[in-house]
Formats: structure tokens, C-alpha cells, sequence
């Protein structure tokens, strides 16, 4: 059914707009939240009286636009992902990863209004971005992609290999040591009972 939007909603429309919508969104959502009313001759005379009032916001809305266009074109946006030695990324850039880099540096975009070249970045290296604004107006930002480079478990686990076989051999060698002194030992304590025994047999 057609509607005459009486207020902004993206991404159906602004305030002024005339709507084909379906019967029961109009219904169940539009018109009781007064967002939206049936397209009639009297809701066309009410939306007449406030034409002027919609061209102003509209207007402002225009230099809202341009204003964040040239701020946003003087930005230079820096996003860290990890990334091999080749220079690809694990993972990717998306257009969220840009809308929340962007949101650090204190711009609210909607990530559905940032437009990357292939849906994605998967290499580091320089790219630009589009950015809706309003009605026409588009930014165009530089996206700087850096690799971070992960070390591997088996980096950092190969130098305690050497220690452990130390140990091993030094307890190995104190194990030796130990032993042949009980040898020692048992030695002695033979030769002293034979000497023992030989002199009670020549008494």
C-alpha cells in the first residue's frame, strides 16, 4: 500500500517520501508509531503545510554532509591485523572493521554505508573506501592495512629443549656416581669380612 512518511527511517525513506509498502508493516509498525500514514488527500495537505519545514531540514542535512565529507577525507585510518611473512592477512579488512576503526576516531557510520573494493581487504597495503553520506554526497577515505606478524608456538618452545636433555644427563651421571659408590662400598665390606675370617681360621 502507499504511505507518506512523516518521519526519517532509513533505510526506507526520509520525511516527505511517498512509500509502496506491505499492508501489514504499515499497520503493525508504521502508523502506530506515527512514522508513516495512509497516502490520502488529507494527509497530502497536512505533508503540504509542512513542505517548507522538510526543505530546511534537508538543506541542513546537505551541509551536515559536506562538512563530514571533508573531515572524513582528511583522515588517514590505520587498522593492525594479523598476518604472515607474504604479507596476507589472517582473516580480512570488512566494511565493520573500518565503521569501528571510525568510531575510535569519533564518527558514528553504519557499516551497510561503507562500500570496500571487493567486499574485503586481505592483503596489507594502501586502500580507499567510499562512504555514503546523504542523497549524493560520498567520501572517499584512505585505509592503511598493517600486518602483524604471529610467532609460532614452536618458536618459542625449540630453545627449552636443550636444558632438559642437560638435566637429564646430569641426573643420569649423579644416578652413576651414586651407584658406583655402593659398589665401592660393598667391595670393602667383602674384603674386611674375608680378612676377618682369615685371621680367626690361622688363630
Amino acid at each position: 500500500m502507499k504511505v507518506i512518511l512523516f518521519k526519517d527511517l532509513s533505510p526506507l525513506g526520509e520525511e516527505g517520501d511517498v512509500k509502496d509498502v506491505a499492508k501489514g508493516y504499515a499497520r503493525n509498525y508504521l502508523f502506530p508509531r506515527g512514522i508513516a500514514y495512509p497516502y490520502n488527500e488529507r494527509t497530502l495537505k497536512i505533508l503540504e503545510g509542512r513542505r517548507e519545514a522538510i526543505e530546511a531540514k534537508k538543506a541542513q542535512k546537505r551541509t551536515d554532509a559536506a562538512g563530514l565529507k571533508e573531515r572524513l577525507e582528511g583522515l588517514n585510518l590505520e587498522i593492525t591485523m594479523p598476518a604472515g611473512a607474504n604479507g596476507r592477512l589472517y582473516g580480512a579488512v570488512t566494511n565493520q572493521s573500518v565503521a569501528d576503526e571510525l568510531a575510535k576516531q569519533g564518527y558514528q557510520i553504519e557499516r551497510k554505508r561503507i562500500e570496500l573494493q571487493g567486499m574485503s581487504f586481505k592483503s596489507v597495503g594502501k586502500y580507499k573506501v567510499v562512504i555514503k553520506l546523504y542523497e549524493s554526497a560520498s567520501a572517499e577515505v584512505s585505509v592503511s592495512v598493517i600486518g602483524q606478524e604471529i610467532k609460532t608456538e614452536s618458536r618459542t618452545a625449540a630453545p627449552a629443549r636443550p636444558p632438559r636433555r642437560r638435566a637429564r644427563s646430569e641426573e643420569q651421571a649423579e644416578q652413576a656416581d651414586q651407584a658406583e659408590q655402593v659398589d665401592q662400598t660393598e667391595q670393602t665390606e667383602q674384603l674386611e669380612a674375608k680378612a676377618d675370617d682369615t685371621a680367626t681360621a690361622a688363630e
